[in-house]
C-alpha cells in the first residue's frame, strides 16, 4: 500500500440535509459523514478497495473513513462536514467564524 497526498473538500451534501431530519446521532448519518469519496483510480494507485478504511492526515489532526469510489476528480477527495472532519481543522477562521473546510492538501494512508 501507498501513501500519497490529495486534495480535501469537505461540505455539506445533500443527503445529509434531509439526515438531519433523523438526527445526527442516527446511525445512517455517522455512515455517511465517516466515508470519504474518490476516484476509483486514485484508490487502486494506492492500494484501497471500497469499504476499507483509510486515515487521513492534516497539519491539525487525523481521523479515519471508510473509502467508496465516485464521480470525483482525480487527485481530490469528499468528505461530509461532520464530528470526524472536525478533526482535521484547524481554529482559524479568518473572522468568518468556519474554518477552512477546501482545498486542504492531505495525506491518506490506507489501513
Amino acid at each position: 500500500m501507498t501513501t500519497k497526498r490529495f486534495i480535501l473538500n469537505a461540505s455539506r451534501s445533500s443527503k445529509q440535509g434531509t439526515l438531519i431530519n433523523v438526527g445526527k446521532e442516527s446511525e445512517e448519518y455517522q455512515a455517511l459523514t465517516n466515508t470519504m469519496t474518490m476516484a476509483a483510480s486514485d484508490m487502486a494507485e494506492i492500494g484501497l478497495v471500497a469499504g476499507q478504511a483509510a486515515l487521513v492526515r492534516t497539519e491539525f489532526g487525523e481521523a479515519t473513513f471508510t473509502c467508496e469510489a465516485g464521480k470525483i476528480p482525480e487527485g481530490m477527495i469528499f468528505v461530509p462536514y461532520g464530528p470526524p472532519t472536525c478533526k482535521l481543522m484547524g481554529g482559524n477562521t479568518d473572522g468568518t467564524g468556519m474554518p477552512m473546510s477546501k482545498g486542504w492538501e492531505v495525506e491518506v494512508i490506507p489501513l
